[in-house]
């Protein structure tokens, strides 16, 4: 009987959902959603069908890759929930086409850039690549696909701002990639390398995002939003020894913490109180 019992929760073990434990990832989908959202300075049962698309798409991604990992072995447990919630994405983003009428719909090419995300990351995981600098630019690149995702679910068009957005999101939260990886410095780099590259990656972020707003992408304080990952960056550089070697927790606190911020401060401007936008 004793035996009985301790095998009972082994073979009901695919009965248990498999949840992304990527914390950061909820962070960058939920915000991207929003300033997605507020763009459109409304919320309709789209708007909500959307976010489902978007929060089981990227659910469906971790039994995925984690299939994928086995290599040869088949878990049922990977399988079955990767099926569902791909299953409710897949029916949720037919939904919203449909409902726009068929034919040509900026839904399709975000559905399609989203797709190809998926596919180099399955690609990057079997070759035990996923933790590049190059894979994670891109799946935090698809995982911002949210922000023009609720925007045109809600409003039916894709605008010029809307890209914009996308990219101010993308950006953003491409810039933790390169303030995280200064903790540890890859093999074979020098403790320096690390910091190089994160500074010239916001040096070319920054001269970007100001790109967008002289070609008018972008609304003025959004811009001025990413001035938060700047002085993120200056922080930790002053204090980089406490920051390579405290617990993972506070360093995630920062990033949650000043991710909100810039979060907020997009989405306030995007929502004045009485007409245009900021």
């Amino acid at each position: 009987m004793t035996t009985n019992l301790l095998q009972t929760p082994s073979s009901q073990a695919w009965h248990r959902p498999v949840i992304s434990p990527e914390h950061g990832a909820y962070v960058v989908l939920g915000l991207s959603f929003l300033v997605g959202a507020a763009a459109a300075q409304q919320w309709t049962w789209a708007t909500t069908l959307a976010l489902a698309c978007a929060v089981c798409g990227f659910q469906a991604e971790h039994p995925l890759m984690l299939q994928i990992k086995q290599r040869k072995s088949w878990k049922p447990r990977f399988l079955v929930w990767g099926g569902l919630y791909g299953g409710v994405a897949i029916a949720a983003a037919v939904a919203l086409y449909g409902w726009q009428g068929g034919g040509w719909s900026p839904l399709l090419a975000i559905y399609g850039a989203a797709a190809l995300a998926l596919v180099i990351d399955a690609i990057a995981v079997y070759r035990r690549g996923q933790k590049s600098i190059v894979n994670e630019l891109i799946t935090f690149a698809a995982l911002c696909l949210a922000a023009p995702l609720a925007y045109v679910a809600t409003t039916g068009i894709l605008t010029p701002m809307t890209g914009g957005l996308w990219a101010l999101c993308s950006l953003y939260f491409c810039s933790t990639i390169f303030t995280v990886k200064l903790r540890k410095p890859a093999k074979g780099e020098t403790a320096e390398a690390p910091l190089k590259r994160a500074i010239a990656y916001h040096g070319l972020a920054l001269l970007l995002v100001a790109s967008l707003y002289g070609l008018g992408l972008l609304p003025l304080v959004p811009t001025l939003a990413f001035g938060v990952a700047l002085v993120k960056l200056l922080g930790i550089s002053l204090g980089l020894d406490w920051f390579r070697t405290t617990r993972i927790g506070p360093v995630a606190a920062i990033e949650t913490v000043t991710a909100l911020l810039f979060g907020a401060i997009v989405i306030v401007a995007l929502l004045p109180v009485h007409g245009g936008m900021v």
